[in-house]
């Protein structure tokens, strides 16, 4: 759970220092790529590191990516500069691809299917914890020390975790000659990589009707195929494609690419809705976002009993139901809601998440034996990865795409001295939340017209309503998928064998 936390928490702590991290080392321009990096490296990174567990035990593929994760930390914390920032990040990224997946796949060694559940939802709630408290300790730390302690202060904890897996967890590997799948491996990092930059990168770094996007989508196309073919002739494929074809894993997986999408757009734009169009203060946003680590921890420590006493399925639909739930409450609030509405579906997200996600990343591990669980538990992990990086490139250009049509129809779009808000004269070379931008700034609020402000306030609500519908039918998809899984009870595959102690 240490080691979770700490490659969980890293998004969101460097994110809050990212200020005080620019105006240090400058290079505004290559803002996006300080987390884009983190999330391409750690991508492609996963799936190889699932078929390595396999291979040569959880526990020497764990060491290894917690000491990239702490070299990669340490150099961040040095950086002199933004393309050393970068760089580091990188490997940072490469390190963390082992530690969230190797730490989820060794609970699952551990515990028996019963137990599952419990202690696979504590270790999920940790996610939840982490976006509430980095935000918070990332804030305090370039308060009160400089942001090159946000990197410095996991070092100790991720010592301390590797220390303790390395005096007690011990695993029986058996040894062989194993055949690594090298090609399959360069292959996958060129597709995962091409894709995961086209949609981390479009729609900002350069249009998505253009040639990089266009060259990127091609590349990912035609390294996904010469894989898949890879895949078929290998003898020890890095991701065996009966896997992907059983039904019950690949539902499971779509349930996390959804979970996935579904905790983007919550933590992205319900702050947004609650300090733009409500007026909340960015403390009253925080706290709206915060009852989600109140709600996900809950029904993550309820999931072992439903799971026991209703079954995956069942427990799985008591998820989904929640989430749409949430979708409703959401979909419902406009610009005279109370901000307490959106505190109500946070937190009902939260426990929906709480359900289904638990519930997956089960039901994938229950379904193979110890020789395939790294690889199975990685699929998932990169699934979730997936599901935010896809909603990121589709939340964002929707809420773009509604506020450019609305502020287009706008009238007195001047402020108070004549001066154009950012994007109204040319809104072909801005996006919509720069036009919206005063709404989100106390003193920029302060400074517009009663009628300005109203009409702002109302294109975002219509824009950020646009989101929300999105999420509601992704909660009803959610649904389905549940639906969809298979009514038997699951079956335990152990090999007693290597199971660890």
């Amino acid at each position: 759970m240490l080691a979770m936390f700490l490659a969980a928490v890293e998004g969101t702590i460097v994110a809050t220092a990212m200020p005080s991290i620019v105006s240090s080392l400058g290079g505004f321009s290559l803002y996006s790529w300080v987390f884009s990096v983190y999330l391409l490296a750690e991508a492609v990174s996963i799936p190889i590191y699932g078929k390595l567990a396999d291979l040569f035990g959880r526990k020497p593929v764990f060491m290894f990516g917690m000491a990239l994760f702490l070299l990669g930390t340490a150099l961040c914390g040095l950086s002199s500069s933004m393309v050393q920032l970068i760089l580091f990040r990188g490997l940072q990224g490469i390190g963390g691809g082992a530690v969230m997946p190797m730490a989820t796949t060794m609970v699952s060694d551990l515990y028996t299917l019963r137990e599952r559940p419990r202690v696979q939802g504590a270790l999920s709630s940790v996610w939840a914890i982490a976006s509430v408290v980095g935000p918070a300790l990332g804030g305090f730390i370039v308060e009160q020390l400089t942001w090159h302690w946000v990197f410095f202060v996991n070092i100790p904890f991720g010592i301390a975790s590797a220390a303790i897996l390395a005096l007690y967890f011990r695993e029986k590997v058996t040894r062989s000659q194993p055949q690594i799948d090298y090609a399959g491996s360069v292959l996958l990092v060129v597709a995962i990589g091409a894709l995961m930059m086209m949609l981390v990168q479009g729609g900002t770094a350069w249009p998505w009707l253009s040639q990089p996007t266009l060259i990127l989508s091609l590349t990912a196309a035609v390294g996904l195929a010469l894989f898949v073919f890879q895949e078929r002739r290998a003898p020890e494929p890095l991701l065996p494609l009966d896997l992907l074809r059983d039904r019950t894993i690949g539902l499971a997986n779509l349930g996390g690419m959804l979970g996935g999408g579904l905790i983007y757009a919550l933590s992205s734009f319900v702050p947004t809705f609650a300090q733009g169009v409500l007026g909340a203060s960015a403390i009253e946003a925080g706290a709206v976002l915060t009852v989600v680590s109140l709600g996900w921890p809950l029904a993550s420590v309820l999931t072992g009993r439903a799971w026991n006493a209703l079954g995956h399925r069942r427990t799985a639909l008591l998820g989904s139901a929640l989430l749409i739930t949430s979708g409703v409450l959401l979909t419902s609030a406009g610009v005279g809601s109370p901000t307490w509405q959106l505190g109500a579906a946070s937190f009902v997200m939260g426990m929906g998440l709480g359900f289904t996600q638990t519930t997956y990343i089960v039901t994938v591990q229950s379904q193979v034996a110890w020789n395939r669980r790294g690889v199975a538990t990685s699929s998932h992990m990169f699934a979730r990865i997936l599901g935010s990086t896809l909603w990121v490139a589709m939340l964002g250009g929707i809420l773009n795409q509604r506020l450019h049509a609305q502020l287009s129809r706008l009238e007195a779009l001047d402020g108070p001295e004549g001066a154009v808000l950012p994007g109204a004269a040319d809104g072909a070379s801005a996006t919509g939340l720069d036009m919206v931008s005063p709404l989100l700034d106390p003193v920029g609020r302060g400074q517009l017209t009663p009628s300005m402000l109203e009409q702002l306030r109302h294109a975002l609500a219509d824009g950020v309503h646009a989101v929300f519908l999105v999420v509601l039918l992704t909660a009803v998809v959610a649904l389905l998928v549940a639906w969809l899984l298979p009514r038997q009870d699951l079956v335990d595959v152990r090999d007693e064998e290597s199971a660890p102690s």
